[in-house]
């Protein structure tokens, strides 16, 4: 079985130090699917990669866990 891999940017406010990128690490991290999150303090980009696309909705109940925003377009 072949897994196809998917990486989505999302845009978190509120992050200002490494407690922050470590707080939305862990509750991006926990949802379903989820292989790696890499979090840009600087530009408040949070790259997910998983093994499909991920509901904005569940990011963003992860980031809000975290105690900060999803930034929604």
């Amino acid at each position: 079985m072949v897994r196809i891999m998917s990486e989505q940017t999302f845009h978190v406010t509120g992050m200002t130090c490494e407690h922050c990128v470590r707080a939305v690490t862990q509750e991006v991290t926990a949802i379903d699917g989820v292989d790696g999150v890499v979090v840009d303090l600087s530009t408040g980009a949070v790259t997910v990669t998983s093994n499909g696309l991920l509901d904005a909705d569940a990011v963003a109940e992860a980031v809000d866990q975290a105690g900060y925003e999803l930034v929604r377009s």
